[in-house]
């Protein structure tokens, strides 16, 4: 169930859970309904992340073309704040972020299309998140922007505790940044 589109074409969803006494069914992904909604029928790779310790960012990462990829992200256990920052040149968007609460509980997934960054912060301890991927992995390919960058202004809910060495070189966005094109 789709829930918002906040900026053109990211898109916030809604599990469903179909549960008995035996605890419950949860789909992660549908090619029918995703192929039709979203222009994603291919799945290249699934991911999974755990991080024990609230307060830590990973992110904000990408792929450029010719692999730039959508992804179809949920928290599974715990909760984060997961953003999303619109790189694609020429959008009315363009630097825009936009972030959501993403946890078990509240069954929230975020569709990220081609052409934006992504990243999170946990605001719990021990969360675990899903990832279905359009593209595999591409080290050549892999970008990112710097998740305390002041041009995107990201407002993490919390002190930052952990970013990974990569994370932090990442460079800040200035003159010469073209964006992404898809």
């Amino acid at each position: 169930m789709q829930v918002a589109e906040p900026i053109p074409s990211l898109r916030v969803f809604e599990r469903t859970q179909l549960g008995d006494a035996r605890g419950f069914l949860e789909r992660i992904y549908e090619a029918g309904d995703a192929a039709t909604s979203l222009g994603f029928g291919h799945v290249a790779q699934v991911n999974r992340t755990v991080t024990m310790r609230k307060g830590v960012v990973r992110g904000m990462h990408f792929q450029r073309p010719p692999y730039s990829e959508s992804k179809l992200v949920h928290c599974v256990r715990g909760a984060v704040f997961d953003v999303a920052v619109d790189l694609r040149v020429g959008s009315s968007t363009f630097l825009r972020w936009h972030g959501e609460i993403l946890s078990a509980a509240n069954r929230r997934c975020l569709w990220i299309p081609e052409g934006f960054a992504h990243g999170f912060q946990t605001i719990e301890d021990e969360c675990e998140m899903l990832y279905v991927h359009s593209q595999a992995y591409q080290p050549d390919h892999e970008d990112g922007i710097h998740p305390c960058d002041p041009s995107i202004g990201i407002t993490w809910p919390l002190n930052i505790i952990q970013m990974s060495d990569r994370d932090q070189r990442r460079s800040m966005i200035d003159e010469h940044f073209e964006g992404v094109r898809t």
